[in-house]
């Protein structure tokens, strides 16, 4: 029996990578006449897209709606399709959703979770958005995603890769396609065992919000688990640009390794000041001084430039990738907007199309419908390869990439190499892992599903 067979649930509502790969016609009854908020009455459906406009994560923002923008011409029926040519589902038609012309609402979230809240709400109650996503900060997801569990919208989770938004603080009406922080610290311990070696001490400057924590957590413990030391620990705010008073401290703590659980322009900052400090130039305790970014994206790699060369980190997808869906994905974003996408882009994208998918093989954009369509399902050909949305929390599990700087890269777009696929039982953990749980040690029951009416 296969990994995904041991861990899925409902398969026999999808057959998405069955046989052929095709998805099976699926029948769902129980919601489909049930009252549900911001039902659409006339000829359009409206989704809103709320991500950060201004803030640090604002680059990740930019071509989160560049991706957003391209779902919504491919269900329409423009453009060339992308992946939904690859998709292994085939219940979308270029029609829109469900017959309906998809329409969009924007936002602009600041990377603040009340600005988020307040602009998801504004969306839910005078836009009449449908579902909810967006979001390159998993401060924002949290808080968004309760919002949506409140007032019975679904949330597609965007750029989020805390433990907390599918662990802790998982809801039924929430999902999330990226992958997280256990993931990142399953994937990267062995590349970094075998570059580094396993007697290494470690110092760790992690952004001050729950993404920080949950990265460092599970670094640490990867790390530790193969022989490292943590060192020191140290708190930044997500307001902080300038980081050399953190940097400082760094080179009298004996440590000889650098992690840096910083995103965006955190990152950028961060890791430019510490090549400023000569930190890549050091030896400490008779070892060539490294440094780590456990979160990687082309947006930050291209922001820090030359800086990135050799520096190990992982990522949810990357533009460089030969399989089907990619490549169909890269041309269509290429051709759009001449340049490739990022993994924020990739991911978006991906959770539109699963969106409507699930509400034509619902057959109903009620809620409960969307997420009896989702828990258990199995699907391929959207770049990642066979991936799971588990019924437990709805996250999503697939391979995941280990990617390092390019020492000698061909463009400003070629700055980071793939140097793993870690296979997905590689980085599959227990609904109730410790890291999942919350400060009590407590596992939190993901609840119901919520129409809103």
């Amino acid at each position: 029996m296969s990994k995904f067979e041991l861990t899925r649930r409902g398969l026999i509502k999808t057959g998405a990578i069955a046989g052929a790969g095709l998805a099976m016609p699926t029948i769902f009854t129980s919601a489909s006449q049930a009252a549900y908020l911001n039902e659409p009455k006339g000829d359009t459906v409206t989704l809103g897209f709320n991500v950060p406009q201004s803030g640090p994560y604002a680059d990740e923002g930019a071509d989160e709606l560049r991706a957003y923008e391209l779902a919504v011409e491919h269900l329409n029926g423009g453009g060339d399709g992308g992946m939904m040519n690859t998709f292994s589902s085939k219940a979308l038609k270029g029609n829109g959703i469900l017959g309906k012309k998809v329409a969009f609402v924007t936002g602009d979230t600041q990377t603040k979770a009340d600005a988020a809240r307040a602009s998801a709400k504004s969306m839910i109650e005078k836009d009449g958005a449908i579902m909810i996503t967006g979001g390159s900060s998993s401060g924002v997801a949290v808080a968004v995603q309760a919002l949506c569990q409140e007032t019975g919208i679904i949330f597609m989770a965007g750029l989020t890769h805390s433990n907390d938004t599918t662990g802790k603080d998982k809801k039924a009406n929430g999902f999330r396609h990226f992958f997280n922080s256990y993931m990142s610290g399953a994937a990267l311990a062995p590349v970094l065992a075998n570059a580094y070696g396993t007697d290494r001490k470690a110092y760790h400057l992690t952004a001050d919000y729950n993404w920080g924590y949950t990265t460092e957590q599970a670094v640490r413990e990867s790390t530790e688990a193969m022989g490292w030391e943590t060192v020191n620990s140290v708190k930044t705010p997500l307001t902080q640009t300038d980081f050399s008073s953190y940097i400082a401290p760094v080179l009298q703590s004996g440590a000889d390794v650098l992690v840096l659980n910083h995103y965006g322009g955190n990152m950028v900052n961060s890791l430019t000041n510490a090549v400023q400090f000569g930190l890549r130039d050091k030896q400490v305790n008779g070892k060539n001084f490294e440094i780590v970014v456990p979160l990687y994206s082309r947006l930050m790699a291209r922001g820090a430039g030359e800086n990135v060369k050799g520096i190990y980190g992982s990522t949810n997808w990357h533009w460089s990738l030969s399989d089907e869906g990619s490549k169909a994905f890269v041309k269509s974003f290429g051709e759009k907007y001449g340049f490739p996408p990022s993994q924020a882009a990739h991911t978006v994208y991906c959770q539109t199309l699963l969106y409507a998918d699930a509400c034509e093989r619902a057959g109903t954009f009620n809620p409960c419908g969307v997420v009896e369509a989702l828990e258990g399902y199995e699907f391929d050909g959207l770049g990642n390869g066979k991936t799971l949305y588990r019924a437990e929390d709805h996250q999503c599990f697939k391979d995941v990439l280990v990617v390092k700087g390019k020492e000698n890269p061909t463009s400003e777009f070629d700055l980071l190499e793939i140097v793993e696929v870690t296979p997905v039982d590689k980085v599959t953990y227990a609904p109730d892992h410790p890291q999942m749980q919350d400060a009590n040690g407590n596992v939190v029951p993901i609840g119901s599903c919520n129409a809103g009416a």
